[in-house]
Parts: C-alpha cells; structure tokens; sequence
C-alpha cells in the first residue's frame, strides 16, 4: 500500500507472495502497475517465503541476522539468486532486448526471483527472451527454495546434500580407505539420508520425463510441455510457449491438463507419498 497498490490488491498479493501462489487480482500479473517500487517490495517477501520459516523464527527470536548468516541454506538461495540476477540481465541486454542494463536488470530481478521462488508473478513476457534466460529461470524454480519453505521443487538442502554426496565419492576414488562424513554446514548427514535423496531425485527427474512424454504424444510441442510439466510439478504457474506468462492452461486439451494436474499433486506432496498410496502394501489388509 506504502508504494501505491490499492488496498484489496495489496491484500491479495501479500497472500499470494508469502504462499508463492502467484496469483494476481489482474490479468497482466505485476505487469499491470509497472512500478518499480512494487516490485521491489515483493522480491523481497518472495525471497522471504524462500527461505526455510524456522530460520525466520530464530532470527526473530534472537533479533540477529546470524540463524540467515549460519544457515547454509539462505547463503546458497541468496548467492543464488543474486548471481543468476546480474549474469541473466548482462546475458539479456547483451542480445539487446531492453535499451540499457539498469532496464534489464530490473525486469530479470522480478521474473527471475518470481520463477526461481516458484511464485509465478510477471511482470513481462520473458517467453520472448532469448531461450537461455526463461530455461535457466526454470531450472532455478527446481533447486532454489529451501526446506521448510512454501516453495516448491526439490529444495536447496537436498541440492547441498546431492553436492557434498558427489564431492565425497570423488574424494573416495583419489583416498579408498579414507573415512569422510557427509557434512552440511556442521551438521553430519547419514548415508541413508544421502542414499534417500538420490532416490527421490531420480523418482522427480523420471516423473517430469513421464509427464512430458504424455504431453508431447498429446500433440503439444516440445517446449510448452516440457516447461508446463517442470512449472506444474515445482507449482511454480507459467512455463513457456503455449502456456507462458502471457498466456494461461486454458488452450490445453482436457487430457493435458489432467497430466498437468497429475504434476501439480505430485509436486505438492513430493511424490513420494503419492506413490505409497498408491502401493497395495499401504492399502492392504
């Protein structure tokens, strides 16, 4: 409201940015108001809602920034999103699609952070980019968010973990006897964990493959499927193409969006427990 958004509006977003729903009281998203000063104000509370709600608590509780500064986590998602910010807005104003830096910069700060957060405000068409920036936009909406958060994707933490897991076995090949303990931050992980992970990675990677194989045979093309699985599955809104930002699901085939549904419940509970459901060893007698 402080920076001119009517008051309904302003209720409406703040529910929208601190779930990381996304959903605008207008059809043009953020787009509508073209202020600066907005979309300032929910890049901030969309990092905010990134990031893991215990580690607010304790900042809260301690009136310290240091739970931000010790939590592995928030050092990777804001690293994270503060370098894809600049080299994504060098990228797009060195292929000339906005007049200056400071214009591109702004416009990549918001959609980015929009789409990495798994939010899906926008504030423009960055379907129109070139495809490097929406893709690797899209690649962040699956490893960016942390645990603990209301974002979606496989979470940071399991990132940290994949990377440590991957830096320990190459270590192991240079020093086979050698005994070292996966660790993130100070804390020591459990190979089982470790082992868990990995599993739950390639059950995600198998089910976007899935999913866009039953969009692609549906007649959808290779770029509104595969970006409407990976924005479904991480609840993340807009993909590409037929189903980017200015654009809606609406153009998809009943059959299609049922596949798009299917990523959503998927994505939302994590996988997982849906297909523990659906085993008959849960449900038997």
């Amino acid at each position: 409201m402080l920076v001119g958004m009517p008051v309904f509006d302003a209720i409406c977003h703040a529910f929208a940015a601190m779930s990381l729903g996304g959903f605008s009281t207008h059809d043009a998203s953020i787009g509508y108001y073209d202020s600066p000063a907005i979309e300032t104000v929910l890049i901030v509370f969309m990092v905010i809602a990134a990031l893991n709600f215990a580690t607010h608590f304790l900042a809260i509780r301690h009136r310290s920034i240091r739970p931000y500064l010790a939590d592995p986590e928030a050092r990777w998602v804001v690293a994270l999103l503060l370098g894809s910010c600049l080299l994504i807005a060098l990228f797009v104003w060195a292929h000339g699609v906005y007049p200056s830096f400071l214009t591109s910069l702004r416009h990549v700060a918001f959609n980015l952070v929009s789409l990495a957060t798994d939010c899906g405000f926008a504030s423009v068409d960055y379907g129109q980019w070139p495809v490097f920036a929406p893709f690797w936009m899209l690649f962040l909406s699956c490893v960016t968010v942390s645990s603990g958060s209301t974002g979606g994707g496989l979470k940071m933490f399991r990132n940290l973990i994949l990377l440590q897991q991957v830096k320990r076995e190459m270590k192991q090949l240079i020093h086979p006897t050698a005994v070292i303990p996966l660790r993130i931050g100070d804390r020591i992980i459990s190979t089982s964990v470790g082992h868990a992970v990995f599993g739950y990675v390639f059950i995600y990677c198998c089910t976007i493959t899935v999913l866009c194989l039953a969009l692609l045979q549906s007649g959808l093309d290779f770029e509104s499927a595969l970006s409407a699985i990976i924005a479904c599955i991480n609840n993340a809104g807009p993909g590409l193409n037929e189903v980017g930002p200015a654009s809606n699901y609406a153009g998809l085939t009943d059959f299609q969006k049922w596949v798009c549904a299917t990523a959503m419940l998927a994505g939302r509970i994590e996988i997982l427990t849906l297909l523990v459901v659906l085993t008959p060893t849960y449900w038997r007698k």
